[in-house]
């Protein structure tokens, strides 16, 4: 009760949460308990009232409304006294009958057949009560009349319900009940015929032909009972049609004469179109002569037939292979609407008819006759003449396919012949550009060029009519003007493309112009062209997938011309290539539909050109540094793998040695932006060299020494602190070879570079690892000693300083012990050079009143004169003098000092 009473107070929206939760308190009774309540009654009814008030509009959906009467009839029912009342019963019919109803319509017959058991029974019990009153004869002959009517109408509820179920034997048989009491009630007559219509209806498209012609013949028969009330001659008609095409389908053979009998009575009843063509269908299931259908076909055309359905029976005979026949009647068909203004349908299907059966002159024929009427007054109907365009069109399209282009070409004439001349139509330009196709085909170019004029002039702003365009220059070997029109086609594919006939096609197909209009310049061996072609596809397409295949053919474009032997040509290609590689990683990189797999894929190729296009750049550093970092980026896209980290380490690593290289060519000013360059590259680099190391052993691989070299030479150009690290890390690499110190010490005083300390002691490493090898190489043992003295040795009075000189007399002592372990071996100038070095400090020494220093350097400079060979004797006679007068002068400068004291 409480929820009956939330129902019938709740707001609209919360309506199916309550008829859900009544619905399931009443759904499980399979028999009704008898509670004799008033209350329950009530609540039963109001329940039945709601319903019916939410009943006009959307309120509630037809199926919440057959919930609520379900539960407001089983209420009721449950208030079933042992003997109702006549009201009571009435009350239970009503409920129970339109309940039934509410579940048939809901498409649940299941649920419908107890309710409408019940309002039988129902019915039956009251007719039963009147019976049983003797008074008034007449008023209970007009309640058993209303109580038979009432059942009449639940019965064939009873009927529907069995048909929708697929049990036909019961629905007959409730049929059967409601045709024995259509004697009492003739005014059902109609309401009965009409739904044995529905069965037959319903069971045909089932395809239950068997149980559809018996439904219909009932039809028929129970319209046939009484006139005065039945459906009408043309319903009855519309029965038989219906019965004649199940005899038809079902086996037309076999029921050849029913169906016959039924097409004819319809026709009888009510001549339609549908019905006479309906003859002509089975008369030629039937196979029956020519003769017979020709009467058929006469009866159509006296019974003033339209002239669609005749031109339908034409086109049903030549499908049936009546070919005689069938251009015998359009004959007489033409000849019977010679003054309709829809004639011209009929003469575009004769023309039709004959190219479909191969007789292409008499076609022509015909067409030429409607192209000399179109201008004589017997135009075609628009809908007409657009079906014969399309005709025409067709038939060329298919003759241009088949590479018979003249005759193509007349078949786009003859459509021309329709058009006046001047006359501004989209379809007027792409008939011109087909007929250009034709001209180009069989190399007409006057003609073509005429043709895409006029196609301008229609239509300028069509890609299309630029594409023709463009095919004609490239016929005509005209670079310029083909270039100009692959710019048009690419100006145009951003806007809305479309198709010949106006409906807009995906931009990808108009970008799929392009790639034919490279490969078209490519078959006339027109390279440059064609690359203009994939180069506008790649600018304007924003289809990833579309411009990394362009760009692939690009690339190998230019790489076809990278294997002539010529230094030029090759500088001048890989320029093109390198913004081609730049593209494809941008658009590699997109997230696009492209699968992950797809996209390695691409990138993988793109880092192999790249890579190999590096390589081919020994003289120029900056190409060569581009590529290789273009590699290293594609390679990111790629699976990881140990392969490709070395692949990518490489990559950085001659990056890094470009870049430096580059550095070293460039003023001072503009260093800084590479040389940082270079640093980025070594910093990655030592990432992914970690990496791999962590992954295995490379004892011979020299990558350690390489970017500590590279960083080295970055960091001391740009003066940063950093270098003394990266120096103490070079001094840390186990068997650092000799080589590497001497550049670290070489590349510490390179300028811009000043670290004279680094390189002191990069040399001072440097001489002590020469002097521990088994046999010493004493030439680069001389050179350190040689760059060592030269660092150090003092360039002016500012720079004498005792430490100075102590360190320098170290390298002194190490260059003669170097001198003396091989006097023959060791070169004669490089001998001189440290004597000349010596005197002059010594020199220096002595213009500074360092008299015993003095003595000191001079005599280590006479030490190196036994071992100059050749220059011994002329050096020996000079410096000895100038030795003699040096000493001379300082036991003077000695004895003057002891006076003073």
């Amino acid at each position: 009760m409480s929820l009956t009473d939330n129902l019938l107070q709740i707001q609209s929206s919360d309506y199916e949460e309550v008829i859900e939760k009544l619905y399931s308190e009443v759904y499980g009774l399979d028999d009704f308990p008898k509670i004799p309540d008033q209350q329950l009654e009530e609540c039963a009814i109001q329940l039945w009232n709601w319903a019916v008030t939410k009943n006009v509009g959307t309120t509630i959906s037809k199926n919440q409304k057959a919930k609520v009467r379900h539960v407001a009839c089983s209420l009721l029912y449950c208030c079933d006294p042992e003997n109702p009342t006549e009201g009571v019963i009435r009350k239970q019919i009503l409920m129970a009958s339109k309940t039934g109803r509410t579940w048939l319509d809901c498409k649940n017959p299941q649920m419908a057949d107890n309710f409408l058991r019940l309002a039988v029974k129902g019915l039956e019990s009251l007719y039963g009560h009147l019976t049983s009153r003797g008074d008034g004869a007449a008023d209970i002959g007009s309640s058993k009349g209303d109580v038979e009517k009432d059942l009449l109408r639940v019965l064939s509820y009873q009927a529907e319900s069995a048909i929708i179920q697929g049990n036909n034997h019961d629905a007959v048989v409730y049929m059967q009940r409601c045709k024995d009491m259509l004697q009492r009630l003739p005014k059902d007559t109609a309401y009965l015929s009409l739904m044995c219509y529905n069965f037959g209806v319903d069971t045909y498209n089932l395809k239950k032909f068997e149980d559809s012609a018996f439904w219909l013949s009932q039809s028929y028969d129970i319209g046939k009972m009484n006139v005065k009330y039945a459906p009408g001659s043309e319903v009855q008609a519309k029965v038989l049609r219906l019965l004649g095409t199940v005899y038809l389908e079902w086996d037309c053979q076999r029921f050849q004469e029913k169906a016959l009998t039924a097409v004819s009575l319809a026709n009888k009843e009510s001549v339609s179109a549908p019905g006479l063509y309906l003859k002509i269908q089975i008369l030629l299931r039937c196979g029956v002569s020519d003769d017979h259908i020709r009467v058929g076909l006469q009866e159509m055309l006296e019974s003033k037939v339209p002239l669609d359905v005749c031109l339908s029976t034409v086109k049903l005979l030549m499908s049936k292979d009546r070919e005689v026949l069938s251009f015998e009647y359009l004959k007489c068909v033409c000849q019977h609407f010679e003054s309709a203004p829809d004639l011209g349908t009929a003469l575009v299907l004769h023309i039709e008819l004959l190219l479909q059966k191969g007789k292409e002159l008499l076609g022509k024929q015909k067409i030429e006759d409607i192209i000399t009427g179109h201008y004589s007054g017997k135009q075609l109907t628009p809908q007409a003449l657009t079906s014969l365009h399309v005709m025409l069109w067709d038939k060329a399209s298919k003759h241009f396919e088949a590479k018979n282009y003249s005759e193509a070409l007349q078949w786009y004439n003859y459509s021309l012949g329709f058009f006046k001349a001047g006359q501004m139509e989209p379809n007027s330009a792409k008939l011109q550009r087909n007929r250009a196709s034709c001209f180009l085909q069989l190399k007409q170019l006057e003609k073509a060029r005429e043709a895409i004029k006029e196609a301008e002039r229609c239509d300028p702003d069509n890609i299309f009519t630029q594409f023709s365009v463009y095919k004609i220059a490239v016929q005509e070997n005209n670079v310029e003007k083909a270039a100009e029109a692959v710019n048009a086609i690419g100006l145009l594919s951003r806007c809305p493309v479309s198709t010949e006939d106006r409906l807009l096609v995906s931009e990808s197909a108009a970008f799929n112009l392009l790639s034919l209009a490279a490969q078209i310049a490519l078959e006339n061996e027109q390279q440059e062209t064609a690359m203009k072609a994939l180069e506008s596809l790649c600018d304007n397409s924003k289809d990833e997938a579309q411009v990394l295949t362009a760009l692939r053919c690009l690339v190998r474009l230019v790489l076809s011309t990278m294997e002539q032997p010529n230094d030029t040509t090759r500088t001048v290609n890989l320029d093109v290539l390198l913004p081609y590689l730049k593209m494809a990683l941008q658009k590699v990189s997109c997230q696009s539909c492209m699968t992950v797999g797809q996209r390695a894929e691409e990138a993988n190729w793109f880092r192999k050109i790249a890579w190999n296009s590096a390589l081919q750049c020994e003289s120029s550093p900056d190409r060569m540094r581009d590529f290789f970092v273009l590699s290293y980026q594609l390679s990111q896209l790629c699976p990881p793998d140990r392969t490709l980290l070395m692949g990518q380490k490489t990559c950085l690593l001659m990056a890094a040695a470009a870049s430096l290289e580059l550095c070293r060519k460039s003023p001072y000013s503009a260093q800084t932006e590479e040389l940082t360059q270079a640093l980025e590259h070594i910093q990655i680099c030592w990432e992914i060299w970690k990496t791999l190391k962590a992954s295995g052993n490379f004892p011979m691989d020299p990558t350690d020494t390489l970017l500590l070299l590279y960083e080295f030479e970055a960091r001391a150009k740009l003066n940063d602190p950093k270098v003394e690290t990266v120096l103490e890390s070079v001094l840390e690499i186990e068997n650092v070879e000799t080589k590497v110190l001497e550049t670290i010490a070489a590349l510490a005083m390179e300028p811009p570079a000043h670290f004279p300390l680094l390189c002191k002691k990069a040399l001072r490493v440097a001489l002590s690892l020469h002097k521990k090898q088994p046999q010493a190489d004493l030439a680069r043992c001389s050179k350190c000693v040689h760059s060592l003295i030269k660092l150090s040795l003092p360039s002016g009075v500012s720079e004498v300083e005792a430490h100075v000189l102590e360190e320098v007399w170290e390298y002194y002592e190490e260059a003669l012990s170097i001198i003396a372990a091989a006097p023959e071996d060791f070169p004669e100038m490089e001998t001189l050079w440290l004597l000349t070095r010596a005197w002059n400090t010594g020199i220096l020494l002595y213009s500074l009143a360092q008299y015993p220093e003095a003595e000191k350097w001079c005599g280590l400079a006479m030490s190196f004169v036994r071992y100059l060979g050749s220059l011994q004797e002329s050096y020996e006679k000079q410096m000895s003098g100038l030795y003699s007068e040096i000493l001379d002068r300082l036991d003077k400068v000695k004895k003057k000092i002891i006076m003073e004291e």
